[in-house]
């Protein structure tokens, strides 16, 4: 083709000349749904198509009972603009309640294509400070409940595909840059996160044969769980480079669009990737991988003795002017 054309519309696309949804037919859970980025992506996949669950149970960021029911709202939302949504307020702590939650999209819309895992709170302590609560309830809301809702919707994926009528699915996880990179102060959270990234990596490995991709993205945005936290916006610039008048680098929404696309059929060939979105990048980040090594002199183990000067020398800490070992380079 030649250049600056484009390749024709396929039949997915548009069907008699009338543009359909990415997501039309689909059926999405989202946890966390009521505010911030789980609101986003309600919207947004029903935006393009898709029916969605909207399941918060209305608790503040630490996790206490406000009485507050933002996924009636969102739902609501949703519903005024024509598309189909119902509210749910389980916890994801609950295992129990979570399998009831995959059933009931189930069975209110006809099947499951979606989930995407928002539901999060925070306990933010210094690990001195930090209790055995705060840790166990940040672990339990993030990291169990991620593993809880996945486990059962692959089980329901599982049990379509054997009786033939799987279509595969898609897990959406929610990871962050404490659990990437680490943030002072969230020893908790930062574990519940990297957790997440491993639970992604296998869910991939495991689901695969079944159609069912997993990937996991790390939101920058503006929430009531990023306001407090110190630093953030030091860490995490607005991105340079031209950008539309009245554009908000930190709109929660601004993850939603990625969101879609792993939601659709076209991201099939994508899964066990972690995504970082900011503003109006989205970028593909890569894992533990060797930057260095330092081989043994003797060819058996390493003894701990060469690694005085062994290590510095893999992390190119090795003064230029140091004197060479002379047991490494002879006297």
């Amino acid at each position: 083709m030649t250049a600056g054309s484009q390749d024709p519309p396929d039949s997915e696309t548009y069907t008699k000349g009338v543009p359909m949804g990415l997501l039309d037919g689909k059926v999405a859970i989202v946890t966390g749904g009521g505010r911030g980025l789980g609101r986003a992506h309600c919207l947004a996949l029903a935006g393009h198509g898709a029916a969605v669950v909207v399941n918060d149970p209305g608790a503040g960021l630490h996790g206490e009972n406000t009485g507050e029911t933002p996924a009636e709202a969102v739902a609501a939302e949703i519903t005024a603009a024509g598309g189909r949504a119902i509210p749910d307020h389980s916890s994801v702590t609950d295992w129990a309640a979570t399998e009831k939650l995959i059933a009931l999209a189930a069975a209110e819309f006809g099947r499951l294509d979606v989930v995407v895992n928002n539901a999060g709170i925070l306990r933010d302590r210094m690990l001195f400070s930090m209790t055995e609560d705060d840790f166990d309830a940040v672990i339990a809301v993030h990291l169990k409940g991620t593993f809880a809702m996945t486990r059962h919707a692959c089980a329901y994926w599982r049990e379509e595909a054997k009786r033939g009528a799987g279509r595969g699915g898609r897990i959406i996880n929610t990871t962050s840059g404490t659990g990437l990179f680490g943030t002072v102060g969230q020893a908790n959270y930062g574990a519940a996160k990297a957790g997440i990234v491993s639970l992604t990596t296998i869910t991939a490995l495991e689901m695969a044969r079944y159609g069912v991709t997993a990937n996991a993205i790390s939101p920058i945005a503006h929430t009531r769980m990023t306001a407090g936290i110190a630093g953030v916006a030091v860490r995490n610039p607005v991105p340079d480079g031209p950008a539309p008048e009245g554009f908000d680098p930190q709109d929660p929404a601004n993850a939603s669009g990625l969101v879609v696309y792993l939601a659709s059929d076209a991201s099939a060939w994508l899964t066990g990737q972690v995504f970082r979105v900011h503003g109006n990048r989205v970028q593909r980040l890569r894992g533990w991988r060797a930057a260095g090594e330092y081989r043994s002199r003797s060819g058996g183990a390493v003894e701990p003795q060469e690694l005085i000067t062994g290590l510095p020398e893999v992390y190119g800490t090795t003064p230029a002017g140091r004197l060479p070992d002379p047991a490494v380079h002879g006297a």
